[in-house]
């Protein structure tokens, strides 16, 4: 119901045309105002999409307004559908402004006789529970409500103070009372208990309440032993744990305590869960006991879905601080070696397993235990991770279903880590892949490709190695246009890139270029182009941009690809540059920044009202300020060189009584430096805050570019501040 409803949503509104934020709500404003119903609940369930397309404080705040007016006057149906907007752009409430009108017209509906009507308020109010934790009006409502004679406004009652309870302490710690009462009341059906149970999970925020909540699970659990009710309370308990922090040690020996003694398999599954949950979110409080005692069952169950369970475990655990404290030696103890400890005879046995997903965490278990810890007899242990990453590759290279690529992908995520924790190991690992990629079948290349292009990013000295094999691979592969073979093609090239360390040869090239020509389409062309431009091998990269130039409809396209192609040229002109070469530095710039020029000229004719490519123009635009402050910093410095202070330069300081004159007219010149690199950090600030939908790699380079303009001030602040040093 949920689902349907979710995707009803997702596509409405579908070929609509294309409006300005406010034309578009005054339409949809317009089909609120209709009166035929069909009309009006059409204009509500578009409204997340016209969220999603302009997501602003000021439209937003309207829009929610109206909501609420229909909300208020609608029918349940109408509710129903505005109760639905609402949760789908919950991450849009923050934005609403007047938050005490939008609550107070809906919450006027709660003193409706219509207990449908209540209900929906109810829901509503607990689906804003983000923006109005503390509305002492609605904790009340929730509170009458819960002793309804309604099933329906009961249960929206419980999902109420579901969402109250995780927001707010007050309503917390006030329901907490009466949430136990109902709880171990005879005349509360079972059902409705197995709903009041999850509230519970809630009661985090401080000690008391949650060692009172705590308690009451505990009477539970002992007190109903139905398979349900364990289920439930359990899951509960879990969730109280890794909320509050509190008795974690205690509800994991729970757990296990479950899963080795208890025969039903539905609490044995569940109690797994909740272990994974923990060993996720609380690595730290496992105690070697706690590990010990997961391995052993893992060892005596027969059944392999329990073992690959309790594996998933293990495997979690073995990549955190757990595993270091299961090999640690406590004072007075004895010391075990690697090879006898049970976790390591588990993973041996498991790594050769028939059942695919065991044998992945097997290896899995043996590569964390190999790169994580230090002992000098790992040897052993090393051969038999890289033996198992063998064998599970060579199964797994020859099946393309969806669960086969899974696992595949845990043990090349493992050969990663492996070669880069233990790098003696790395040439094997790059020989067995590379042997292997000749007959793999397409969807496991490509994941192949991803794992040597990682491990050639952490030791670049494998790339040569490699680069042979990989362009004998290339000649032969995509001799047929399907996805598969064109996405092959496309990773393949992304290890050349990477193999090859941005310089690539001539032969590589024409390769590429002549596999593009024979099999490829434009946009298979487009990614390789736009990799080569990622891993700096940005000749090759002009080269297929130019190329495309003439293969697209769209004169956007068009000058889009032409833009990226000066990019690429002009900073192929960057790679010039090098050190104590002041004269070459300042040739490279310049002729950089000439295709810059270019570059943005197409960019923004590439630009279109409804796609304006501000961020992309505003990037450039600095990156073009930013080459030529680093131009004009380059002939300040040289400066000193053409035009030292004059010799009268003692006299004057003793005149203006300005110590900076000491060294002639590069002072002044380097202040205007520093307040140029100054404006520049300050404008890539602003770039920073304006891009609020921009992903956070995008937003992590330009904080990193404007950390380095106001470190570059910083440093000729510095150096004007010590005349000597600037001499």
């Amino acid at each position: 119901m949920a689902s349907a409803s979710k995707s009803f949503l997702a596509d409405a509104g579908y070929g609509e045309q294309e409006l300005d934020a406010n034309s578009a709500l005054m339409e949809l404003d317009k089909g609120l105002r209709s009166g035929k119903l069909g009309e009006q609940c059409e204009a509500v369930v578009r409204f997340p999409r016209l969220f999603q397309k302009y997501p602003f404080p000021i439209l937003i705040n309207s829009a929610f307004l109206k909501l609420a007016d229909v909300f208020r006057v609608g029918n349940n149906f109408l509710r129903l559908c505005v109760l639905k907007v609402t949760q789908q752009s919950e991450k849009h409430l923050e934005k609403i402004l007047n938050v005490d009108e939008f609550v107070k017209r809906v919450f006027s509906v709660i003193h409706s006789n219509d207990p449908v009507a209540r209900a929906i308020t109810l829901r509503m109010l607990g689906s804003m529970a983000s923006i109005i934790p503390e509305r002492k009006n609605a904790h009340h409502s929730i509170r009458q409500s819960l002793d309804s004679h309604d099933n329906v406004e009961v249960e929206a009652a419980i999902f109420a103070a579901a969402n109250f309870s995780a927001q707010s302490k007050d309503f917390a710690g006030g329901i907490c009372n009466k949430i136990s009462e109902m709880i171990q009341g005879l005349a509360t059906p079972v059902d409705l208990k197995l709903k009041l149970i999850p509230i519970l999970q809630h009661m985090h925020h401080d000690a008391s309440l949650a060692s009172s909540a705590r308690q009451l699970l505990q009477q539970l659990v002992t007190s109903y032993p139905s398979t349900k009710m364990v289920i439930v309370t359990l899951h509960t308990f879990t969730l109280l744990a890794a909320s509050s922090l509190v008795d974690i040690p205690k509800q994991i020996q729970l757990l296990l305590q479950y899963l080795k003694n208890d025969p039903r398999e539905a609490v044995k599954r569940l109690a797994i869960q909740d272990l994974k949950l923990l060993a996720n979110k609380t690595p730290h409080t496992w105690s070697r006991d706690n590990i010990q005692a997961l391995c052993e069952c893992a060892l005596q169950t027969p059944y392999d879905s329990m073992k690959l369970g309790m594996l998933s475990v293990l495997s979690t655990l073995s990549g955190t601080i757990a595993i270091k404290q299961y090999f640690s030696i406590a004072p007075g103890a004895t010391a075990t070696t690697t090879r006898s400890s049970d976790i390591v005879k588990l993973a041996q046995e498991c790594c050769y397993h028939n059942n695919q997903g065991i044998a992945a965490h097997g290896v899995r278990v043996l590569t964390n235990i190999a790169a994580s810890c230090q002992e000098k007899d790992l040897l052993p242990l090393e051969q038999d991770a890289v033996f198992g990453l063998e064998s599970l590759l060579v199964l797994c290279s020859q099946d393309s279903s969806p669960g086969t690529q899974a696992t595949l992908k845990i043990a090349l995520t493992c050969m990663v880590k492996l070669a880069k924790c233990r790098p003696h190991l790395s040439q094997s690992i790059v020989e067995s892949l590379l042997t292997q990629l000749h007959s793999a079948q397409d969807a496991a290349r490509i994941l192949m490709c991803h794992c040597l292009a990682a491990i050639a990013m952490q030791l670049p000295v494998l790339g040569d190695g490699m680069l042979g094999d990989l362009m004998d691979l290339y000649k032969v592969i995509g001799r047929s246009a399907s996805d598969k073979q064109q996405e092959l093609l496309v990773s393949l090239a992304t290890v050349i890139f990477v193999a090859s360390q941005k310089t690539l040869s001539s032969e590589v090239k024409t390769v590429i270029k002549q596999q593009l020509e024979n099999v490829s389409n434009g946009w298979t062309a487009y990614r390789i182009a736009r990799q080569a431009s990622r891993m700096g091998n940005h000749g090759m990269a002009r080269e297929l941009y130019q190329s495309l130039l003439t293969q697209v409809a769209s004169e956007h396209f068009y000058f889009w690809l032409n833009s990226l192609k000066e990019f690429s040229h002009a900073e192929q002109c960057l790679t010039g540059l090098q050190k104590d070469d002041y004269s070459s530095a300042l040739s490279c710039i310049a002729e950089s920044l000439k295709s810059y020029h270019k570059g943005i000229a197409s960019l923004t004719a590439a630009s279109t009202p409804l796609n304006p490519l501000s961020f992309q123009c505003g990037f450039v635009k600095l990156r073009i300020d930013l080459l030529q402050a680093f131009s004009q910093l380059i002939c300040t410095c040289n400066s000193l060189k053409t035009s030292p202070p004059p010799a009268i330069a003692t006299t004057i300081v003793m005149t203006s009584g300005s110590d900076l004159q000491r060294c002639g007219r590069i002072s002044n010149q380097m202040k205007l430096s520093m307040e140029e690199f100054r404006n520049l950090a300050a404008r890539y600030g602003d770039l920073y805050q304006s891009s609020f939908d921009a992903d956070s790699a995008t937003l992590r380079n330009v904080e990193l570019q404007q950390q380095g303009c106001l470190l570059i001030s910083h440093a000729i602040e510095a150096l004007i501040l010590d005349p000597e040093s600037a001499r």
